[in-house]
């Protein structure tokens, strides 16, 4: 039987809350495209590009704590401005940076800018999850999470045919002062909305019988800090796979960048799409249960990869030469729905600790740094040996999965 979604109580606070989604999705999946247009433009390595995401999870992961700090004592609405504000100062310090021409003060905003999605994500997704009844929380936030997967989609191509117009480099400073520009609009709508502040996060039962220090409670729960483990290893699976995903497609000739980046978005469209169907399918069906499905699908699809990629003859003829891409653009349907899944999975049950959980969770991110690895990999082997990077973390959220399907 089909579980209502929210109630009219919280139906408009849900709609402004989802719309904060759209904008760090599009500011992540720049980074996609940054790769690319810094090594054209700075001349630097594999290695030296995965800095702009290591730079930017690190940020993530350096401010998840104090997000959560400053979310318990001021609020989710004031968490959620001060988190656009942030943003918006990372996106116009963008104009220095390029008369600048310097990697080091590229990477300084994208750092800034990285603090303030921290906060804006450490507040909205578990403020998802809330607005509604809690056996529809995952489809709950799966359905906002949608909308990161559009503003994920649409920046690629956007922006890619912005920077690799015509073959030409441009100023990479114009689509950040225009990202900037709607962040501060988005901030002044927000202090005049009226959110309400939630103080109960799951029932007042559950609430009440939560004791002792939330962080310290925390870290004595298993089942929580498997749930922790298991976003870790899709921030590092899911991440990596972005950032990879031009440069690996034009490394072995498939796609020259401009369309590599097209290519990108119609990726991240069929992951909007997947994170639509998980919204509808977890109305139905249990979340575990829909996790350990995705899950054995992202990897085949990674195993799949490596395989094709291994086979291929290297013929520009040979019909299996796209196989590689295909089984790449799957990937992005079957891991749509893991990471609002995991993280209304963890959160589960943690009445008054669901702050304090949600921003140990917003820390996973920092698995982005680990493209840093799969740069040094594919500088040093080739371009098909870092995929054994993602296929690892996959394999940590099927056990997940696999160990919460099996919970009684």
């Amino acid at each position: 039987m089909k579980a209502q979604l929210t109630t009219k109580q919280y139906l408009v606070p849900f709609v402004l809350i989802t719309s904060l989604f759209f904008l760090w999705g599009f500011a992540r999946a720049i980074l996609d495209v940054l790769n690319q247009h810094f090594r054209n433009t700075l001349d630097i390595s594999i290695t030296q590009s995965s800095l702009i995401q290591v730079t930017t999870y690190l940020g993530y992961f350096l401010m998840a704590i104090p997000a959560g700090i400053l979310i318990n004592r001021y609020g989710y609405k004031r968490g959620v401005v001060f988190g656009l504000l942030l943003y918006a100062l990372g996106a116009f310090l963008f104009i220095p940076s390029s008369h600048l021409g310097s990697l080091t003060a590229f990477l300084v905003c994208l750092f800034i800018i990285a603090c303030g999605l921290a906060i804006l994500e450490t507040a909205a997704n578990p403020y998802a999850t809330q607005l509604g009844p809690r056996e529809t929380a995952a489809a709950r936030l799966n359905l906002s999470q949608s909308f990161n997967g559009l503003g994920s989609c649409l920046a690629p191509a956007l922006i890619g045919s912005f920077l690799f117009a015509n073959g030409e480099e441009a100023d990479v400073s114009v689509p950040y002062i225009i990202m900037g520009i709607v962040v501060v609009i988005a901030a002044i709508v927000f202090s005049f909305s009226k959110l309400p502040e939630i103080t109960k996060e799951d029932t007042p039962q559950e609430t009440t019988t939560q004791v002792g220090n939330p962080l310290a409670t925390l870290l004595k729960n298993k089942l929580f800090i498997f749930g922790v483990l298991a976003l870790l290893s899709y921030e590092v699976a899911e991440i990596s796979i972005n950032s990879y995903f031009v440069l690996f497609v034009t490394g072995q000739g498939l796609l020259t960048p401009s369309t590599a980046s097209k290519i990108l978005s119609g990726a991240l469209m069929l992951f909007m799409i997947g994170r639509f169907i998980g919204s509808w399918v977890m109305q139905r069906v249990s979340a575990e249960r829909t996790l350990h499905f995705c899950a054995t699908g992202t990897i085949l699809c990674i195993l799949g990869v490596i395989l094709t990629s291994i086979a291929e003859t290297g013929e520009t003829t040979s019909p299996t030469r796209y196989l590689p891409l295909l089984f790449l653009c799957g990937t992005y349907v079957f891991e749509a729905i893991m990471f609002p899944t995991i993280f209304s999975l963890a959160i589960r049950g943690l009445g008054d600790k669901t702050k304090t959980a949600s921003s140990i969770l917003m820390m996973t991110p920092v698995g982005g740094c680990a493209f840093l690895i799969v740069g040094i990999l594919a500088d040093r082997t080739g371009f098909i040996i870092p995929f054994i990077i993602p296929l690892v973390g996959y394999a940590v959220v099927w056990a997940y999965a696999h160990k919460l399907c099996r919970q009684p």
